[in-house]
């Protein structure tokens, strides 16, 4: 295989400070055709360097996660939709835990403006920072390590914490889903607490983008059968859809309209 030209080098770079890459921005920069770049990214694609996605492309996933502050650029219109349409479906005066994620910030941000009287048990300090100043949303913080690239609190005190509590709801996310339904992340300690999260919720709310479902990760946190419902951007792949329908489990697309990914 031939060696990267230097403006593919280049897209590799941007995509790894920002997360996602777009056509229409590459070309731009680089003063090239929009075709140049689509055959720059199919390039990067086939090295499976990057993934395509729709529009552009992000960072090929594989044993490590984007950085966190690459992880709020990518699919940042879908998330914030996946965060109100979740919002939508949870009742004032519930019990919640919301777990880590960027997807999951975004449901965290949905329910201050919409609602009150919530008790929320959380292992992310970003939602805690999120949520504690309103008056009518009781904000609890479970306890351990905090890590020091994205606020998650991880470890075995967080996840005794997190048991002695039984929800209504629990709002998880996940940084990719297989075509069998598995809900995939990077950290093994990160699935830990969201096992124990979903064990102990009476309703389990998964929120994730489409984006999720060309990545791959090596940690099995659950099963799409072990959720009761899967809020997304965009209608499932008919796969997918299908373990949905089977398992009883509400799909909602909070995008149906957008066009689906292109190459």
């Amino acid at each position: 295989m031939t060696e990267l030209s230097n403006r593919q080098s280049d897209i590799l770079n941007i995509a790894r400070a920002s997360g996602r890459v777009t056509v229409e921005d590459l070309a731009r920069r680089f003063e090239v055709s929009a075709q140049t770049i689509r055959k720059d990214l199919n390039d990067l694609c086939d090295r499976r360097s990057m993934t395509r996605v729709h529009g552009g492309a992000i960072i090929a996933s594989g044993v490590e996660n984007l950085a966190y502050e690459a992880r709020r650029f990518v699919a940042a219109e879908e998330k914030k939709a996946i965060g109100i349409a979740a919002a939508a479906q949870i009742p004032n005066g519930c019990s919640l835990f919301i777990n880590i994620g960027t997807t999951t910030e975004e449901v965290a941000s949905a329910l201050t403006a919409t609602h009150e009287d919530l008790l929320v048990i959380t292992n992310n300090l970003n939602v805690a920072m999120l949520l504690y100043r309103h008056p009518r949303i009781e904000v609890i913080v479970a306890g351990g390590t905090v890590r020091r690239a994205d606020g998650a609190v991880i470890g075995s005190t967080a996840n005794n914490l997190i048991t002695q509590f039984k929800v209504d709801y629990a709002i998880i996310g996940a940084s990719a889903i297989d075509e069998e339904g598995a809900l995939l992340d990077f950290d093994y300690r990160e699935v830990q607490a969201a096992q124990a999260i979903i064990a102990n919720a009476r309703s389990v709310m998964l929120v994730a983008d489409s984006t999720k479902l060309s990545r791959n990760a090596p940690v099995r946190i659950a099963h799409l059968s072990q959720i009761h419902t899967f809020v997304t951007d965009l209608p499932l792949p008919a796969g997918l859809q299908a373990i949905c329908n089977s398992r009883g489990i509400e799909v909602i697309a909070a995008m149906p309209d957008k066009p689906a990914d292109v190459a």
